[in-house]
């Protein structure tokens, strides 16, 4: 959803659905307890939700990617995506955990296959492809991209920087990259934001195409906006949406529930004004 404009993000489009032993390898992902050898284990918790493990909800998701999830200075991992499942986890009873995955092991569902998190929060966009591997909550952000480039560079769209020439970075596995396709670029792929933001400032790339409250915090970072700036939105009538295990009906109805409730009670709005700094132009249907 972007601070300006009733859409959200959805950089993680169109997949191709891979092994979950290839994806996790690929990745070097570990268990939140440092071992590679979480598997499910039964444990049930309130309204007989089974768990990974016993007392957590773990949650996987690609750092960093603020203001979802990012770290903050104690290496604590906080952000929008981690107030609504804390709601989760504290209407099942249980303490929420983060597992930082790569984004394609996530999409593709093979880390909840593999009995690696419970569920997934990534500022993932809802679509017909990842329907294929993942059940899906109900829409919880609209989709907006931003478009960012050097100041004064008079470039506003995507036919611009197909027409100047110009090098376009995105992150990898995300609707940015799609959109992109669409207008007949082919994009520098990056595994993560960070990784895009550090491509633009060095040069590498010259315009990268970013979920809107993330290019939104890049804004905030000392000496970035002497350089850069936000030159044009592109709505892609998309929407976010937490994802578990295809067939997890129990652990998606907590989730919708607990949804449901933080956007009736306010507390979806309270959480959305601290981590995009305005008020929401509007808000995601609580059904799915």
């Amino acid at each position: 959803m972007a601070l300006w404009s009733s859409r959200r993000r959805g950089y993680a489009v169109g997949a191709v659905a891979i092994t979950a032993a290839l994806a996790l390898s690929a990745c070097g992902s570990q268990s939140p307890s440092g071992t590679d050898t979480a598997k499910p284990s039964g444990s049930a918790a309130a309204g007989g939700v089974q768990l990974v493990q016993p007392g957590k909800l773990i949650t996987c998701t690609n750092l960093p990617y603020p203001p979802f999830q990012s770290k903050d200075s104690s290496g604590k991992v906080v952000g929008f995506d981690v107030d609504m499942i804390d709601l989760v986890a504290k209407k099942l009873g249980v303490t929420q955990e983060i597992l930082d995955i790569d984004f394609d092991s996530i999409k593709g569902g093979a880390a909840l296959n593999a009995g690696k998190c419970d569920v997934a929060a990534a500022g993932m966009t809802i679509t017909d492809e990842r329907k294929k591997n993942l059940d899906f909550s109900a829409p919880y952000f609209d989709e907006v991209l931003g478009l960012v480039t050097k100041k004064g560079s008079g470039v506003t769209s995507l036919d611009q920087v197909k027409a100047k020439g110009l090098s376009l970075g995105v992150q990898a596995g995300t609707t940015s990259l799609e959109m992109a396709k669409g207008a007949g670029i082919e994009a520098k792929e990056f595994k993560d934001s960070g990784k895009q933001l550090l491509a633009l400032q060095s040069g590498q790339v010259d315009v990268v195409l970013q979920d809107l409250p993330v290019v939104v915090e890049w804004t905030k970072k000392p000496g970035f906006s002497d350089s850069f700036e936000l030159v044009g939105q592109v709505p892609t009538k998309a929407q976010y949406g937490f994802a578990v295990k295809k067939g997890n009906t129990a652990l998606l109805t907590a989730v919708n529930d607990a949804l449901g409730t933080a956007l009736k009670d306010g507390a979806w709005t309270k959480s959305y004004e601290k981590w995009m700094g305005a008020a929401p132009v509007s808000t995601p249907s609580p059904t799915s």
